[in-house]
C-alpha cells in the first residue's frame, strides 16, 4: 500500500477547513497508509540562529529530521490549512522550515537546489473567510506551497478552497462545505 502524510494546520477545535479535509482523508485511507501531523498536538521550536547554526555542522534534532524523511519517502501530501492572516497558520510554516533539510527533502549540484522527495502530487485544502480566490495576489499560501514543492521535488499541486465563509448565513457555509468535501472526493478518485 502507498504512503500518504496529511498535515492538519487547522488552528481551531472546530475547523470548516478540517471538516472538509476529514471525509477526503477518510477516502483516501481506503488506497494509502496514512500518517498524521496535527500541528496543535505538536511541540516544536522556531527557527532561530543557533538552530541554523546546529544545522550547517549536520545537526538535526532528531524529530525534525523523522519528519523531514517521511514526508521525503511518502507517495501524496495534503495539507489542511485556514486562510490565516492572507496565507495560513505560522505553525504551519514553521512546520515546513523544520522539514526542509539539505540532503533530506532537497539536495543541490553546487549550481541549483533540486528535490529529494518522492511525493507525487500535493492536494491543500482550506478555507477562507474572506472573498479572495486561489490565485488573487492577496492570498499568499497558494504560490508558497507550489514554490515549496519545486524545492522539494514533489509534483503537481490540487488545490480545493471555499471562501466568502465569514459573511454569508450558516446554511451557506454548509453548502459550501458540502460542495468542497463533494469536490474533493471526486477529485481524489483517481489522485
Amino acid at each position: 500500500m502507498k504512503s500518504l502524510v496529511y498535515i492538519d494546520a487547522c488552528m481551531r477545535k472546530e475547523s470548516r477547513t478540517r471538516r472538509i479535509a476529514e471525509p477526503i482523508i477518510s477516502k483516501l485511507s481506503e488506497r494509502y497508509t496514512i500518517t498524521k501531523f496535527v500541528l496543535n498536538e505538536l511541540s516544536f521550536e522556531i527557527i532561530k540562529e543557533d538552530l541554523i547554526q546546529q544545522r550547517m555542522y549536520g545537526n538535526y534534532d532528531p524529530q525534525s529530521l523523522s519528519w523531514a524523511k517521511t514526508i521525503r519517502d511518502t507517495d501524496r501530501i495534503v495539507i489542511a490549512a485556514p486562510f490565516w492572516d492572507m496565507s495560513y497558520p505560522s505553525a504551519l510554516k514553521n512546520f515546513l522550515e523544520l522539514c526542509s533539510i539539505f540532503n533530506v527533502t532537497f539536495k543541490s549540484d553546487d549550481t541549483t537546489c533540486y528535490g529529494n522527495c518522492k511525493a507525487e502530487k500535493l492536494l491543500y485544502i482550506t478555507t477562507r473567510g474572506m472573498d479572495i480566490s486561489t490565485g488573487d495576489p492577496l492570498e499568499q499560501a497558494t504560490p508558497y506551497l507550489k514554490a515549496l514543492s519545486w524545492l522539494w521535488g514533489i509534483g503537481p499541486m490540487d488545490v480545493i478552497a471555499t471562501q466568502n465563509m465569514d459573511y454569508v448565513s450558516e446554511d451557506e457555509v454548509e453548502k459550501k462545505v458540502q460542495q468542497a468535501i463533494e469536490t474533493g472526493l471526486y477529485l481524489v478518485e483517481n489522485w
